[in-house]
């Protein structure tokens, strides 16, 4: 019974370090051997390098390390096994976390406030309650269900979009071209936690910012995306931003990353930047998960959260 643990852009020794742990019953390897990959079972990737996942005859399924699974399914030497998800409480405390965060942040005044704090300047800002404002949510899976749920407590008003109908308690859902565009013409505040998919890419463009609401209870309309970089297009959120479509804007996550030294986002005025830090995988949260459902599997029982293939989630 082999682990191949297959991950880019961290540093994966605190990660093998916890599953080589978690699962002391296992092997785990970073990479094919050839002599070993007969014995590979599970995989758990991040980012795998090319061809890493090729010549494992005994696959049974690949667990991804992040809620996305964009990166696996763009690799065109993609086993044909199930693929397993990432759905955890902490993983989804955290996406909440900063989800009511940044809507707080921009409810409350937070850019307005630091820039007067750099001048000195004692000024009381308008507040709107919570009330007033409807936060839009696109993108209804266990990340989207939970942020709705926490905001509901604080009293916002909540809208949801999805690509096909879906109910959701407490908020007031649209789906589809023609949902949509009344889904953004009631939101201040709008919330990106799509997957991306083909039919998502580039979503949050001109067309999308320009269908807005121009009059908010804020002053006018947000965008916070902590979804994908890919499903914004980011030259149309400056452009957004300098004509007063758009007042403000949290962004978490990049077409390209690290974000470009030279990108004018990092200098805008009225863009928050973060590094792709929404809800960060904790090993130790995710790794015993993923190797309690390997076990269960190999007892016969069924994985669960897996990716549809055809939906791209």
């Amino acid at each position: 019974m082999t682990i191949l643990f297959s991950a880019t852009g961290f540093d994966p020794g605190r990660w093998l370090d916890i599953l080589r742990r978690v699962a002391p019953e296992r092997s785990v390897i970073t990479e094919r051997s050839g002599s070993d990959d007969a014995a590979v079972d599970y995989a758990i990737v991040w980012k795998q390098p090319p061809r890493a996942l090729l010549g494992l005859p005994g696959l049974k399924a690949i667990f991804s390390l992040g809620a996305g699974v964009d990166h696996l399914l763009r690799d065109p030497d993609l086993p044909d096994v199930p693929i397993v998800r990432v759905v955890a409480e902490d993983l989804t405390q955290r996406m909440t976390e900063f989800v009511v965060w940044r809507v707080l942040d921009h409810l409350r005044q937070g850019r307005v406030y630091r820039e007067q704090q750099g001048k000195r300047l004692w000024h009381e800002r308008s507040q709107p309650a919570a009330g007033a404002v409807t936060v839009g949510i696109l993108g209804l899976g266990e990340l989207g269900r939970d942020a709705a749920d926490k905001l509901g407590a604080l009293g916002f008003r909540l809208a949801g979009w999805t690509r096909s109908p879906r109910t959701v308690g407490g908020v007031e859902t649209f789906h589809g071209a023609e949902g949509l565009t009344r889904f953004l013409a009631l939101s201040d505040i709008v919330v990106v936690l799509l997957p991306l998919t083909a039919e998502t890419a580039g979503i949050v463009d001109a067309a999308f910012l320009s269908k807005m609401k121009s009059v908010t209870p804020l002053g006018g309309p947000v965008l916070i995306n902590a979804g994908r970089g890919g499903l914004q297009v980011e030259a149309d959120i400056l452009a957004a931003l300098d004509a007063g479509t758009l007042m403000e804007a949290s962004l978490d996550v990049f077409a390209t990353e690290p974000l470009p030294q030279d990108s004018p986002l990092w200098a805008h005025p009225r863009v928050f930047v973060t590094p792709h830090a929404a809800a960060v995988s904790d090993p130790e949260a995710l790794l015993p998960l993923m190797v309690a459902q390997m076990d269960a599997h190999d007892r016969g029982d069924p994985l669960r959260h897996l990716v549809d293939r055809s939906a791209g989630y």
